[in-house]
């Protein structure tokens, strides 16, 4: 699930001893849904990726194609400089 004020709650009431029906309101589908329908990531509750742990930062997409493209550049130099050190037969 993705980290807003409404998981947050949710896991407040939870380890605080709370059941279900506690949370109920908070985790119903129709509230997740407002999130996808409205864009309003604090509606609800919200599934996400594993891939969600990996982000380190949120970089501008400028930013964020220059530095695809250095490591894309770094990946194939490193490559063809494998090739270029074997001996052809």
């Amino acid at each position: 699930m993705a980290r807003n004020s409404v998981s947050e709650t949710v896991v407040r009431i939870l380890a605080d001893g709370g059941t279900f029906p506690d949370i109920q309101q908070l985790v119903s589908g129709a509230r997740g849904r407002r999130v996808f329908e409205d864009g309003d990531l604090e509606a609800g509750i919200w599934s996400v990726g594993l891939s969600q742990g990996l982000v380190r930062d949120i970089a501008p997409a400028g930013d964020l194609v220059e530095r695809i493209v250095n490591e894309a550049y770094d990946v194939i130099t490193r490559v063809t400089g494998l090739f270029a050190d074997s001996t052809r037969v």
